[in-house]
Protein backbone atom coordinates (compact mmCIF):
# COMPACT_ATOMS: atom_id res chain seq x y z
CA UNK A 1 0.00 0.00 0.00
CA UNK A 2 1.51 3.34 -1.11
CA UNK A 3 1.31 6.04 1.54
CA UNK A 4 0.48 9.50 0.15
CA UNK A 5 0.80 12.93 1.77
CA UNK A 6 -1.60 15.49 0.31
CA UNK A 7 -0.53 19.14 0.47
CA UNK A 8 -3.31 21.73 0.23
CA UNK A 9 -5.52 19.01 1.64
CA UNK A 10 -8.42 21.24 2.71
CA UNK A 11 -8.69 23.02 -0.66
CA UNK A 12 -10.93 22.17 -3.60
CA UNK A 13 -8.35 20.07 -5.41
CA UNK A 14 -6.86 18.61 -2.24
CA UNK A 15 -10.26 17.40 -1.11
CA UNK A 16 -10.87 15.80 -4.51
CA UNK A 17 -7.50 14.01 -4.33
CA UNK A 18 -8.27 12.68 -0.85
CA UNK A 19 -11.74 11.48 -1.87
CA UNK A 20 -10.33 9.77 -4.95
CA UNK A 21 -7.55 8.08 -2.98
CA UNK A 22 -10.15 6.68 -0.59
CA UNK A 23 -11.84 4.98 -3.54
CA UNK A 24 -8.62 3.76 -5.18
CA UNK A 25 -6.74 0.52 -4.65
CA UNK A 26 -3.10 0.29 -3.61
CA UNK A 27 -2.80 3.79 -2.12
CA UNK A 28 -3.91 5.50 1.08
CA UNK A 29 -3.74 8.95 2.70
CA UNK A 30 -1.02 8.99 5.35
CA UNK A 31 -0.60 12.75 5.77
CA UNK A 32 -2.51 15.98 5.14
CA UNK A 33 -0.94 19.46 5.09
CA UNK A 34 -2.35 22.98 4.96
CA UNK A 35 -1.10 26.49 5.64
CA UNK A 36 -0.09 27.03 9.30
CA UNK A 37 -3.02 29.39 10.04
CA UNK A 38 -5.75 27.21 8.53
CA UNK A 39 -8.85 27.04 10.75
CA UNK A 40 -9.20 23.25 10.37
CA UNK A 41 -5.73 22.35 11.68
CA UNK A 42 -5.64 19.24 13.89
CA UNK A 43 -9.03 18.06 12.63
CA UNK A 44 -9.28 14.69 10.93
CA UNK A 45 -8.89 15.34 7.19
CA UNK A 46 -11.54 12.75 6.42
CA UNK A 47 -14.09 14.80 8.34
CA UNK A 48 -12.90 18.00 6.64
CA UNK A 49 -13.39 16.34 3.24
CA UNK A 50 -16.82 15.00 4.23
CA UNK A 51 -15.70 11.36 4.28
CA UNK A 52 -15.83 10.60 7.98
CA UNK A 53 -12.78 9.90 10.14
CA UNK A 54 -9.78 8.29 8.46
CA UNK A 55 -7.30 8.79 11.31
CA UNK A 56 -5.15 11.46 9.61
CA UNK A 57 -4.97 14.92 11.25
CA UNK A 58 -4.50 18.09 9.21
CA UNK A 59 -1.12 19.67 10.05
CA UNK A 60 0.41 23.04 9.22
CA UNK A 61 3.94 21.97 8.26
CA UNK A 62 4.95 19.27 5.78
CA UNK A 63 7.90 18.39 8.02
CA UNK A 64 5.44 16.99 10.54
CA UNK A 65 3.98 14.59 7.97
CA UNK A 66 6.86 13.68 5.69
CA UNK A 67 8.07 10.63 7.62
CA UNK A 68 4.64 9.02 7.25
CA UNK A 69 4.65 8.97 3.45
CA UNK A 70 6.24 7.59 0.31
CA UNK A 71 4.92 10.23 -2.10
CA UNK A 72 3.72 13.83 -1.80
CA UNK A 73 0.82 15.03 -3.99
CA UNK A 74 0.67 18.82 -4.31
CA UNK A 75 -1.79 21.03 -6.23
CA UNK A 76 -1.19 24.40 -4.54
CA UNK A 77 0.97 27.30 -5.72
CA UNK A 78 4.60 27.57 -6.85
CA UNK A 79 6.01 28.71 -3.49
CA UNK A 80 4.27 25.97 -1.50
CA UNK A 81 5.08 23.31 -4.10
CA UNK A 82 8.76 24.24 -4.02
CA UNK A 83 8.71 23.87 -0.26
CA UNK A 84 7.05 20.45 -0.64
CA UNK A 85 9.70 19.35 -3.12
CA UNK A 86 12.53 20.65 -0.92
CA UNK A 87 11.29 18.61 2.04
CA UNK A 88 10.48 15.50 0.01
CA UNK A 89 13.82 15.53 -1.80
CA UNK A 90 15.63 15.87 1.52
CA UNK A 91 13.75 12.87 2.87
CA UNK A 92 13.88 10.59 -0.16
CA UNK A 93 10.13 10.86 -0.68
CA UNK A 94 8.74 11.02 -4.23
CA UNK A 95 6.56 13.92 -5.39
CA UNK A 96 3.69 14.53 -7.79
CA UNK A 97 3.13 18.23 -8.51
CA UNK A 98 0.18 19.55 -10.50
CA UNK A 99 0.83 23.22 -9.70
CA UNK A 100 1.09 25.76 -12.53
CA UNK A 101 2.54 29.26 -12.79
CA UNK A 102 6.21 28.49 -12.06
CA UNK A 103 8.69 31.13 -13.20
CA UNK A 104 11.75 30.03 -15.23
CA UNK A 105 13.88 30.49 -12.10
CA UNK A 106 11.52 28.33 -10.06
CA UNK A 107 11.60 25.66 -12.75
CA UNK A 108 15.38 25.61 -12.52
CA UNK A 109 15.03 24.99 -8.78
CA UNK A 110 12.53 22.18 -9.43
CA UNK A 111 14.95 20.49 -11.84
CA UNK A 112 17.75 20.78 -9.30
CA UNK A 113 15.70 19.31 -6.45
CA UNK A 114 14.42 16.47 -8.64
CA UNK A 115 17.96 15.16 -8.90
CA UNK A 116 17.63 14.09 -5.26
CA UNK A 117 14.26 12.34 -5.59
CA UNK A 118 11.60 11.23 -8.09
CA UNK A 119 9.22 13.95 -9.22
CA UNK A 120 6.36 14.04 -11.72
CA UNK A 121 5.59 17.66 -12.64
CA UNK A 122 2.79 18.32 -15.10
CA UNK A 123 0.59 21.37 -15.79
CA UNK A 124 -2.31 18.97 -16.22
CA UNK A 125 -2.65 15.47 -14.77
CA UNK A 126 -5.59 14.52 -17.00
CA UNK A 127 -4.95 11.50 -19.21
CA UNK A 128 -7.01 13.10 -21.99
CA UNK A 129 -5.10 16.38 -21.91
CA UNK A 130 -1.75 14.62 -22.05
CA UNK A 131 -2.94 12.66 -25.06
CA UNK A 132 -3.97 16.04 -26.51
CA UNK A 133 -0.38 17.31 -26.10
CA UNK A 134 0.83 14.42 -28.26
CA UNK A 135 -1.91 14.76 -30.87
CA UNK A 136 -1.56 18.51 -31.48
CA UNK A 137 2.17 18.12 -31.99
CA UNK A 138 1.61 15.45 -34.61
CA UNK A 139 -1.08 17.53 -36.34
CA UNK A 140 1.19 20.57 -36.42
CA UNK A 141 4.01 18.55 -37.99
CA UNK A 142 1.66 17.32 -40.73
CA UNK A 143 -0.06 20.66 -41.47
CA UNK A 144 3.17 22.64 -41.13
CA UNK A 145 3.05 26.38 -41.91
CA UNK A 146 -0.07 26.28 -44.09
CA UNK A 147 -2.46 26.55 -41.11
CA UNK A 148 -2.81 29.30 -38.51
CA UNK A 149 -2.75 28.10 -34.90
CA UNK A 150 -4.89 29.65 -32.16
CA UNK A 151 -5.37 28.37 -28.60
CA UNK A 152 -8.39 29.24 -26.44
CA UNK A 153 -8.58 28.28 -22.76
CA UNK A 154 -11.36 28.81 -20.22
CA UNK A 155 -11.29 28.38 -16.43
CA UNK A 156 -13.21 29.35 -13.30
CA UNK A 157 -13.09 32.87 -11.93
CA UNK A 158 -10.83 31.85 -9.02
CA UNK A 159 -7.84 30.75 -11.12
CA UNK A 160 -4.88 33.00 -10.40
CA UNK A 161 -2.44 32.32 -13.27
CA UNK A 162 -3.10 33.20 -16.90
CA UNK A 163 -2.83 31.65 -19.41
CA UNK A 164 -3.20 28.24 -17.86
CA UNK A 165 -0.18 25.99 -17.63
CA UNK A 166 -1.97 23.58 -19.94
CA UNK A 167 -2.49 26.26 -22.60
CA UNK A 168 1.16 27.28 -22.36
CA UNK A 169 2.24 23.65 -22.75
CA UNK A 170 -0.01 23.32 -25.82
CA UNK A 171 1.56 26.44 -27.31
CA UNK A 172 5.07 25.19 -26.61
CA UNK A 173 4.24 21.78 -28.09
CA UNK A 174 2.89 23.24 -31.32
CA UNK A 175 5.78 25.71 -31.60
CA UNK A 176 8.34 22.93 -31.14
CA UNK A 177 6.66 20.82 -33.83
CA UNK A 178 6.82 23.80 -36.20
CA UNK A 179 10.41 24.71 -35.27
CA UNK A 180 9.31 28.04 -33.80
CA UNK A 181 10.37 29.79 -30.59
CA UNK A 182 7.14 30.10 -28.59
CA UNK A 183 8.24 33.14 -26.50
CA UNK A 184 8.90 34.94 -29.80
CA UNK A 185 5.76 33.91 -31.73
CA UNK A 186 3.17 33.68 -28.94
CA UNK A 187 0.51 36.44 -29.12
CA UNK A 188 -1.49 36.81 -25.92
CA UNK A 189 -4.77 38.56 -26.74
CA UNK A 190 -5.38 41.17 -29.43
CA UNK A 191 -6.84 44.65 -29.35
CA UNK A 192 -7.09 47.64 -31.66
CA UNK A 193 -5.80 48.03 -35.21
CA UNK A 194 -2.99 45.50 -35.13
CA UNK A 195 -2.67 44.69 -38.80
CA UNK A 196 -2.83 41.38 -40.60
CA UNK A 197 -2.02 38.21 -38.71
CA UNK A 198 1.54 37.02 -39.27
CA UNK A 199 2.03 33.43 -40.52
CA UNK A 200 4.35 32.50 -37.65
CA UNK A 201 2.32 33.66 -34.65
CA UNK A 202 0.48 31.34 -32.29
CA UNK A 203 -2.46 33.10 -30.67
CA UNK A 204 -3.55 32.61 -27.07
CA UNK A 205 -6.98 33.72 -25.81
CA UNK A 206 -8.12 33.43 -22.17
CA UNK A 207 -11.59 33.19 -20.59
CA UNK A 208 -12.30 33.39 -16.86
CA UNK A 209 -15.90 32.83 -15.80
CA UNK A 210 -18.03 31.11 -13.17
CA UNK A 211 -17.03 27.59 -12.20
CA UNK A 212 -15.54 26.31 -15.48
CA UNK A 213 -13.22 23.47 -14.49
CA UNK A 214 -11.06 23.70 -17.60
CA UNK A 215 -11.62 23.88 -21.36
CA UNK A 216 -8.84 23.93 -23.97
CA UNK A 217 -9.20 24.27 -27.73
CA UNK A 218 -6.43 24.27 -30.32
CA UNK A 219 -7.57 25.64 -33.68
CA UNK A 220 -5.72 24.87 -36.91
CA UNK A 221 -7.20 27.32 -39.41
CA UNK A 222 -6.59 26.84 -43.11
CA UNK A 223 -8.12 28.46 -46.18
CA UNK A 224 -11.43 26.69 -46.69
CA UNK A 225 -11.35 24.47 -43.58
CA UNK A 226 -10.69 24.43 -39.85
CA UNK A 227 -9.56 21.61 -37.60
CA UNK A 228 -10.18 21.90 -33.84
CA UNK A 229 -8.89 19.69 -31.04
CA UNK A 230 -10.96 20.20 -27.88
CA UNK A 231 -10.68 18.92 -24.33
CA UNK A 232 -13.24 19.76 -21.65
CA UNK A 233 -12.91 18.81 -18.00
CA UNK A 234 -16.29 18.19 -16.37
CA UNK A 235 -14.89 17.81 -12.85
CA UNK A 236 -11.59 17.77 -10.95
CA UNK A 237 -11.85 13.99 -10.60
CA UNK A 238 -9.85 13.36 -13.77
CA UNK A 239 -6.94 15.44 -12.43
CA UNK A 240 -7.01 13.49 -9.17
CA UNK A 241 -7.11 10.12 -10.94
CA UNK A 242 -4.16 11.15 -13.09
CA UNK A 243 -2.21 12.27 -10.01
CA UNK A 244 -2.86 8.94 -8.29
CA UNK A 245 -1.73 7.08 -11.39
CA UNK A 246 1.44 9.22 -11.39
CA UNK A 247 2.00 8.58 -7.67
CA UNK A 248 1.81 4.81 -8.12
CA UNK A 249 4.23 5.01 -11.05
CA UNK A 250 6.83 7.45 -9.72
CA UNK A 251 7.63 5.65 -6.45
CA UNK A 252 9.35 2.88 -8.43
CA UNK A 253 11.40 5.18 -10.71
CA UNK A 254 15.00 6.36 -10.39
CA UNK A 255 15.63 9.96 -9.31
CA UNK A 256 14.73 12.54 -11.91
CA UNK A 257 12.12 14.95 -13.24
CA UNK A 258 9.24 13.37 -15.17
CA UNK A 259 5.92 14.44 -16.65
CA UNK A 260 2.66 12.69 -17.49
CA UNK A 261 4.01 11.76 -20.90
CA UNK A 262 6.46 9.50 -19.08
CA UNK A 263 3.76 8.10 -16.80
CA UNK A 264 1.49 7.28 -19.76
CA UNK A 265 4.31 6.04 -22.06
CA UNK A 266 3.45 8.68 -24.66
CA UNK A 267 7.06 9.50 -25.48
Amino acid sequence: MIKAIVVGAAGRMGGTVISTIQEAEGIEVSGAVERPDHPFLNRDIGEVAGLGEIGVPLVGDIQRAIKAGEVVIDFTNPEVSLRSLEVSSGSGVAAVIGTTGFTPQQMEKVAQLAKETRCVLSPNMSVGVNLMFKIVGEIARILRDDYDVEIVEAHHRFKKDSPSGTAMKLGETVASALNRDFPQVGVFGRRGVIGERTPQEIGMQVVRAGDIVGDHTVIFGGLGERLEVIHRSHSRDNFARGAIRAAKWVVTQPNGLYDMGDVLSLK
